[in-house]
């Protein structure tokens, strides 16, 4: 095995991103809600609970809902990621279900990040 650069790793990320669920056509984006235990104790289900109404609301069908455990940032709680086909991923953070409409009405729907929620690109 050789030594890892910067290039190989952002060409290994780009396949798995490729081999995933957003590459079949199926999906053009996946939200993904952090659910460990701090999530949960910081109101992550009413974030699943807003971003799962806004599903049905808007009768979107191409976007998946997942969730995960916890990312090791306790403190930035409630997160979310959003992944789109061909764009990094945006981690948003210390969300209420209100936020969590925001950003799914004007990133998801309109395109458009949120820059005061974001954590992490």
């Amino acid at each position: 095995m050789g030594t890892l650069t910067r290039s190989g790793l952002e060409a290994l990320k780009a396949r798995i991103i490729q081999a995933d669920l957003l590459k079949s056509g199926l999906k053009r984006a996946r939200i993904t809600v952090h659910m460990g235990t701090c999530g949960i104790a910081s109101g992550a289900q009413k974030i699943h609970d807003a971003i799962g109404e806004q599903i049905a609301l808007n009768r979107v069908s191409d976007i998946a809902v997942t969730t995960s455990g916890c990312m090791g940032i306790c403190c930035r709680e409630p997160l979310i990621t959003v992944e789109e086909q061909g764009k990094d991923a945006v981690v948003y953070e210390l969300l209420s279900p209100e936020k969590a409409e925001r950003i799914f009405k004007e990133h998801l729907m309109g395109g458009v990040v949120q820059q005061d929620l974001v954590m992490a690109r």
